[in-house]
Parts: structure tokens; C-alpha cells; sequence
């Protein structure tokens, strides 16, 4: 991506480059990514001091307070060309503010996740973290429903998908597809969406994003995954929202699409958002340790592990916000649904990996959490757990969190996370990172989710029920 030491380069680049346009992108309270576009020539250093005013009363999350005018500042950093522009643009991220005192305004999820790394820095067992998400979506041929009095429906598609080798598909197949849940790293021709998985790759490393690696995931409809290596929070969340970005737009201009919806398909495999996380102290891993009976990570790693465990139930009313995200944590998909921590173990809540043996690799993966989270709220909320676990010495092993046949479930419902979330906040209020206003617009509007869900009749109940 691209930094600028000062406004003056930056200018001089959009000159030499001939850009013509300036794409300013901000993320809503519930990880939406918006934009307002300039023409290139009236980037003055006016705008980087005063902001461009907008009205956020439509904006979701950003409603409340008495006045519906803020103002977005242009970051220099983090920046990059968009490609899917015909007119050459660059993209630059923005943070908001208060139009009567220039004062941040709280609900930008990147000021809450600046306000989560300042934290940290401030503490003396650490000063950074660094986090490096696997991005599971599907790729679809595409997507079709309604929803209305009387009718509810979808229909899915995908060329490789096991059901399109059937006669009643319709289609007409060249037999090879994959069977179902058996797509992990399948091969072509099965895997049918190698080519767009490898434009997208040179797509976003053209970015600035280096992806360590890409594979069909298991989902045997097109599900398909990127790695990508650690960056600091903020960073991280920049090139999250890029990613989803880059991957949906392509989709669309191949005519495809893609999604990152927990569980996109009945009985297949599910979507996660798994995070690989470690804290550093003066750019030293602090996770790592020599001691093998504690699977080389230290006792702050270990309290780092008990303060997210004994705040999962609360942690997942941020970092698994939907309806849909508790129809993947179920069991037989390796998606956890106990909160215990393991080697290895693909169903626990954190895994410690097994073929991180390099001190500087050593770090912890947590698996509940979807992309139907706000990245910058999904990682400055887990890193407030683990803060909270840290000066609060949680020994997970003391908690019984190493035993999966004794821990404790985690929320089976959205309306169980949240009322979770209600009650267990005092470790997200540190410092005001998370106030009073996210608690009661976030919890509200899921809330309001979970309900409209519930009121529907769902297709399957007709099946069931309509003769009774």
C-alpha cells in the first residue's frame, strides 16, 4: 500500500501519476465501507486541515447525536490505486470528526481501534499487536431471493458444485466437480476458480497487499481462502476492509459473486474469520516461550488466552454480530462451539498452531469469529479481552478452559451473545474505546435483526408444519 511521509508527496504523486479522481472510503459502525469521490484537482491541503463535511444521519451507527453534519479527514497512509476504476483513482481511507469541536467522533470504528493500539502502547508488557485473519468466502455463479408476505426464497449456484453432475440440475456438466464437503484444496479442473483466485492475488499485491498464499477451502461450491501475513491492528483492518472490497467487485466484473456470509449453504462447510494474534514489546514476540510443557508460549500468553475465554460469551456479541454467524458454530464442521483452547485442534475456540515452532511465529488463533464483524471492533475487542486477562492474571488452565469435555458452550444465538454483551463490558469500556453510545446503537440494531429473523416463516417450517 501507500505511505506518504507528508502531504507534499502525496500531492506530487497524484501529479506525477496523473490521477484524476480521489476516492475517499470510511467504514460504517457495522463494517459497511462507503465513499466520497473528488475530482483530483480540488485536493488542497485545505481538505487534509478541514475535512470534507457530509451528512452521516444515513450513514448505519453513525446516527445519534445532535447534529447529523461530520466532517472526514483524509489519511495519508494506507493508501492505493483502485483498479477497477476506468478513471485513474486513488483510494484514501478517512477518519471522522465532530463538526462543533473538531473532536473525533467515537463511532469510528478506526478511531476505536487507534484508541485500542494507544492502550496497549501504554502498558509496560507490551506495546503492539499483530494480526494476521484468514479470509474463507464463497464464490458463486450467483444469487437470487425475495422476501415478501407470501413468499420467501434463495437459490444459489456454482459451476463446480456436486449437485450440477445431477440430471435434475438442468446443467450441463464436464463431470468435474467436487463431491460434496470434499473441496480442500482441490485441484483444477474441480477447482474452477483458480484463475480468479490468482487475478485477485495480482490484484491486491499490485495494491500493496502481500497474500502469503490462497487455496479452495473446503466448502465444495466455491468456497476459497486467503492468507495473508501480520500487521499491526489498524493496518490489518485497512487491508481487511481492501480485501472484501477487491474480492466482491471482481466477482462482479467476472460475472460471479462472492460472499462472506458465515453460512451461505445448508450442511456445508461455513465461512469463518479465524486470527492469528501475538503481542510484541520493542519488536519482541511476547507469546514466546522455551518452556515445552506450556506448548512454547508464555504465561502472558496464556492470560492472554483466559481473558478472551472467560469473555467469550460477550466477545461474540461483536465479533459474531448476525443470525446467520451461529449457524456456522455448530458441530461437525470444525467450527468451535466450546470455549476451551488446544494444539492443533481445529474445534476449539483457540488454537495454539502446532507448525508455528519459530519464536517469532508463536502466537494464538481465534476461531469463532465471521466477517459479518466490524474488523477494526472484532480486533480491538479481542484485544481488550486479552489486556483484561493479562492484568487480571487469568490462568486458563485454573478455569478448566483446556479441557474440552468440561468447558462451557459458547452462545448457540445471536440474543444469547448480546445479552452476554450487556453484562460483561466493563473490559471493552477501558478508556472509553467502547462508550455507552456503541453499546446501545450496536445492541439495539442487532437486536432488531434477531427479531425480524425469528418473525419469518421460514420455508422448511411449511414443509414441516403445513399438514399438521
Amino acid at each position: 500500500m501507500l505511505n506518504f511521509e507528508n502531504l507534499r508527496d502525496l500531492m506530487s504523486f497524484i501529479k506525477k501519476e496523473e490521477i484524476k479522481q480521489v476516492d475517499l472510503k470510511f467504514t460504517n459502525l457495522f463494517g459497511g465501507l462507503h465513499h466520497i469521490s473528488v475530482p483530483a484537482v480540488h485536493i488542497e491541503e485545505k481538505i487534509f486541515r478541514e475535512g470534507i463535511g457530509f451528512d452521516r444521519s444515513s450513514i448505519p451507527g453513525f446516527r445519534g447525536s445532535n447534529s447529523s453534519d461530520m466532517i472526514l479527514i483524509p489519511d495519508i497512509n494506507n493508501a492505493f490505486i483502485d483498479p477497477f476504476c476506468d478513471v485513474k483513482t486513488i483510494s484514501l481511507f478517512v477518519r471522522a470528526y465532530e463538526t462543533h469541536d473538531r473532536s473525533p467522533f467515537l463511532l469510528d470504528p478506526r478511531h476505536i481501534a487507534e484508541r485500542t493500539e494507544r492502550l496497549l502502547a501504554s502498558k509496560d508488557f507490551a506495546n503492539s499487536s499483530f494480526w494476521g485473519p484468514e479470509y474463507e468466502f464463497y464464490v458463486f455463479k450467483y444469487v437470487s431471493f425475495k422476501n415478501a408476505e407470501n413468499i420467501s426464497y434463495y437459490e444459489i449456484d456454482a459451476e463446480e458444485a456436486y449437485w450440477n453432475s445431477m440430471p435434475e440440475s438442468g446443467t450441463r456438466s464436464d463431470g468435474y466437480v467436487i463431491g460434496k464437503g470434499n473441496g480442500y484444496h482441490a485441484i483444477p479442473p474441480m477447482d474452477k476458480l483458480f484463475e480468479f483466485r490468482s487475478n485477485l492475488m495480482v490484484l491486491l499485491e499490485n495494491a500493496g497487499i502481500e497474500i502469503k498464499y490462497h487455496h479452495h477451502e473446503g466448502g465444495s461450491a466455491g468456497q476459497i481462502e486467503f492468507e495473508v501475513p501480520f500487521e499491526t491492528l489498524l493496518n490489518s483492518a485497512d487491508k481487511g476492509q481492501i480485501i472484501k472490497y477487491f474480492a466482491k467487485v471482481l466477482a462482479s466484473k467476472s460475472g460471479l459473486t462472492a460472499t462472506f456470509m458465515p453460512k451461505p449453504l445448508y450442511n456445508e462447510a461455513g465461512n469463518g474469520m479465524h486470527f492469528h494474534q501475538f503481542l510484541t514489546k520493542d519488536g519482541k514476540n511476547v507469546f514466546s516461550s522455551e518452556d515445552k510443557s506450556l506448548f512454547n508460549i508464555s504465561t502472558l500468553a496464556l492470560n492472554y488466552i483466559g481473558g478472551i475465554l472467560i469473555h467469550s460469551d460477550s466477545l461474540l456479541g461483536v465479533t459474531n454480530p448476525s443470525t446467520n454467524s451461529y449457524k456456522r458454530l455448530v458441530k461437525g464442521f470444525e467450527a468451535p462451539v466450546s470455549a476451551f483452547y488446544s494444539v492443533a485442534n481445529r474445534s476449539a475456540a483457540i488454537r495454539i498452531p502446532g507448525y508455528a515452532t519459530d519464536s517469532e511465529e508463536k502466537r494464538i488463533e481465534f476461531r469463532p469469529s465471521d466477517s459479518t464483524g466490524n474488523i477494526y471492533l472484532t480486533e480491538s475487542a479481542m484485544l481488550l479481552a486479552g489486556i483484561d486477562g493479562i492484568e487480571k492474571h487469568i490462568d486458563p488452565h485454573e478455569r478448566g478452559f483446556d479441557n474440552e469435555e468440561n468447558s462451557k458452550m459458547l452462545p448457540t444465538s445471536l440474543s444469547e451473545a448480546l445479552s452476554a454483551l450487556e453484562s460483561d463490558r466493563e473490559y471493552l469500556e477501558k478508556d472509553g474505546i467502547f462508550n455507552e453510545d456503541f453499546f446501545r446503537i450496536w445492541i439495539e440494531n442487532k437486536r432488531k435483526d434477531d427479531i425480524e429473523i425469528k418473525r419469518r416463516v421460514h420455508p422448511y417450517e411449511i414443509e414441516l408444519y403445513y399438514n399438521c
